[in-house]
């Protein structure tokens, strides 16, 4: 090979380790090279392969081109995708129908990332000073157990709307611990009107400084307690309002704090969580609103579907660089009652709204149906859609074009040669919202078995948020070997392996990779083996 050829074919090589840019040519931002340590149990040499068997020749240049094709069936990754509603530790019981493994076989739970629900503020906090997690412990290992998380909503009051009873106990439905009113904590009393009949309700007086007090303490403790965990998916601020979603509608009587308490409260939420993702239920407007963006916190909206705009409401979110959170304005069922006439009425459930929102609020999460039984019916009739939408909610990574190329040249002496080893890939993200979390990729040589037989190049570290929707990245993991030492990329039967690892230290140590590609070829361990043409 003359020098010009030589150089053209090392210039192929030398992408850098970083993101070259998308579709467009835009330039998109530097992804970090990390260490090439090897996790602890894997050869960090391939000395033990006979020198023999990978014999190159000085002045080859080689290329193996690999097919690539997506994933098929239903797909799921971490901190994003489909939620059911879970009760409790009893949603994942197999004596439960719907569960898992219950009697239903139900396939909803084949899309779902994450359970969610509430729990009531009273029971995780009976007394001053006092927590009692026991029965959220329970859900969220059970969650654990199916690789579940779960997105955390605890609730202040709960309108006893449905309950056909005048004289509703009032426990049933204020679920703010008693020795917050025991303390001087004041109360409203707000009337209600359902089914043609009127209640007063004891309602929380959401300005009383007592109770504001009560509500920061319990924040502090669940901080204390649960910032991190990694088996908590995000928290909701639930602070204020009926079902803690910061508005007081159905009440005559009842007036939400101003918007300088609303702030503050997030103020001290963010004080508190360094880790764990917290959430701004669905009426939190305004400069509220806004605040709460410029602290880094995400925005649900549970009203979707049945009005025109709400969706619009979370796309400031989303512009904001944020996850997207969203669920039904109600049942799945009910919602195909609705009568599709605005104003006035109800916009209808149909695949194409329901596709709408999600696109339009670049959703990162979306709760499938808010019925009791995990979405199950749901589920078997929108099994096609559902499928393919599990893809398009959040990141979604494909690798559309992946090369190994490999050129060998004469180095110092006359009987030495260098040999460099670059794997090519292209990968777009074809989801809807950015990946909000880091990403660590590593690309491995491997063995017929899927052994690692050595690690190619570099593990890419792509900080959060930088991976955007639609963004087209091109990556290069190389290296260089002498003639002294074995090019594993020769033998026969090796392939390559990519990963992406939520953290490095999590590769080094062996463990199975959390983030899958979308493109067939997975492993069992959530490996892409990568195929030749």
């Amino acid at each position: 090979m003359d020098r010009l050829t030589l150089f053209g074919a090392l210039a192929g090589l030398a992408v850098g380790l970083s993101a070259c840019g998308n579709e467009s040519g835009g330039t998109q931002p530097a992804v970090e090279e990390s260490s090439s340590s090897l996790p602890t149990n894997l050869s960090s040499s391939s000395s033990s392969v006979p020198e023999s068997s990978a014999s190159v020749i000085p002045g080859d240049t080689s290329t193996i081109s690999y097919s690539l094709k997506a994933f098929e069936g239903p797909f799921t990754n971490p901190h994003k995708g489909f939620c059911v509603t879970t009760g409790g530790a009893w949603s994942y019981s197999p004596e439960w129908q719907y569960a898992p493994e219950g009697s239903e076989k139900n396939q909803a739970w084949n899309i779902v990332s994450h359970g969610c629900g509430y729990q009531r503020w009273n029971k995780l906090n009976p007394e001053k000073g006092v927590y009692d997690w026991t029965e959220l412990e329970k859900l969220l290992n059970a969650g654990a157990a199916y690789g579940k998380g779960y997105g955390l909503r605890v609730f202040p009051y709960a309108s006893p709307m449905g309950r056909k009873n005048k004289y509703t106990v009032e426990s049933d439905y204020d679920w703010t611990p008693s020795y917050v009113y025991e303390a001087g904590a004041k109360k409203d009393y707000a009337k209600m009107t359902d089914g043609g009949v009127e209640y007063t309700l004891a309602v929380p007086r959401w300005d009383d400084p007592i109770y504001i007090q009560a509500a920061k303490d319990f924040a502090a403790a669940l901080a204390a307690k649960y910032d991190g965990d990694p088996r908590l998916e995000y928290i909701d601020i639930r602070a204020f309002g009926n079902w803690g979603e910061w508005h007081i509608a159905h009440f005559d009587g009842s007036q939400m704090p101003s918007d300088e308490i609303e702030m503050d409260m997030l103020d001290y939420y963010a004080s508190l969580f360094k880790k764990t993702l917290l959430v701004l239920p669905s009426n939190g407007s305004g400069n509220v609103y806004r605040h709460a963006l410029s602290l880094g916190i995400a925005k649900r909206d549970d009203g979707l579907i049945a009005t025109p705009w709400r969706e619009d409401s979370l796309e400031v979110a989303y512009k904001a660089g944020l996850p997207t959170i969203g669920e039904n304005y109600s049942t799945y069922a009910i919602m195909l009652t609705y009568d599709n006439i605005i104003p006035g009425g109800h916009l209808r459930w149909t695949p194409e709204r329901w596709k709408e929102v999600i696109y339009k609020s670049h959703m990162t999460y979306y709760v499938l149906d808010q019925d009791e039984h995990a979405a199950f019916e749901f589920y078997k009739e929108n099994k096609a859609d559902a499928d393919s939408l599990s893809k398009v909610l959040g990141y979604n990574f494909s690798i559309s074009k992946a090369e190994l190329v490999t050129v060998t040249q004469a180095a110092d002496t006359p009987d030495a040669h260098e040999t460099t080893r670059a794997l090519n890939i292209t990968v777009k993200n074809t989801g809807v919202a950015p990946c909000f979390f880091d990403i660590y990729i590593v690309a491995e040589f491997v063995n017929g078995e899927g052994e690692v037989l050595e690690q190619l190049g570099k593990t890419i570290h792509v900080p959060k948020g930088t991976f955007k929707d639609e963004d087209v990245k091109d990556f290069s993991f190389s290296s260089k070997i002498s003639n002294e030492q074995t090019n594993v990329a020769a033998l026969p039967g090796v392939s390559v392996a990519l990963s992406i690892y939520e953290s490095e230290e999590a590769f080094k140590k062996g463990e199975n990779p959390t983030v899958k590609f979308d493109n067939d070829g997975l492993l069992k361990n959530n490996k892409l083996l990568l195929k030749q043409k």
